[in-house]
């Protein structure tokens, strides 16, 4: 069982945002004053950053990124052909995972873009 304090906490939280509510030293709730709802914390005059459910920040894409992304995807993606296909040579599982990564790359590319693009547009406010 939850103590009182705990109650009024999730209470509290269970509110509306545009209700501001502090609790004083003897328990009381007391709103507060309309200068400090303007002056929230939370926003500084400045748009929202894009952030995922979880609260990570999610960086605009870029192709550095995936540059970085291809670095551990080649080598398993040769491993994996090495694995599955070992009548192929050297040179031709070379040849297919280039190919594989060129397919790969773009997409994955495609794929960050418009992953930042939702998430921007979810956060921004409407037009």
């Amino acid at each position: 069982m939850a103590t009182r304090k705990q109650r009024k906490r999730r209470q509290k939280g269970r509110r509306h945002e545009y209700e501001y509510v502090y609790v004083d030293d003897e328990g009381h709730e007391v709103e507060a004053a309309p200068e400090e709802v303007r002056a929230d914390k939370r926003t500084n005059g400045k748009a929202p950053e894009p952030l995922m459910r979880g609260g990570r920040k999610i960086e605009p894409p870029s192709w550095q990124k995936v540059g970085k992304r291809a670095l551990w995807i080649g080598p398993l993606m040769f491993l994996t052909l090495t694995l599955i296909a070992k009548e192929l040579t050297l040179v031709q599982r070379l040849t297919q995972t280039a190919l594989m990564l060129g397919l790969f790359l773009p997409v994955s590319y495609l794929m960050d873009r418009t992953l930042y693009r939702s998430v921007s547009r979810r956060k921004s406010p409407p037009r």
